[in-house]
């Protein structure tokens, strides 16, 4: 799950997350997180470190 807004800097990161995954189906996520406006470190951060809850959920024994 995304945080609806940066850990750090306090901004606003939720409503970008849908529009990430999309985007990085066709492009690196370095370029995606360039053209959605994340620059800061802590942003790019919460971005790359967050997994999907459905991998999680799907998690089988």
């Amino acid at each position: 799950m995304i945080p609806m807004r940066c850990y750090s800097c306090g901004k606003p990161i939720s409503q970008l997350w849908e529009e990430y995954e999309k985007m990085i189906k066709d492009m690196s996520p370095q370029e995606a997180l360039d053209k959605l406006g994340l620059r800061r470190y802590c942003c790019r951060a919460i971005f790359l470190g967050t997994i999907d809850d459905e991998e999680i959920i799907n998690f089988k024994q």
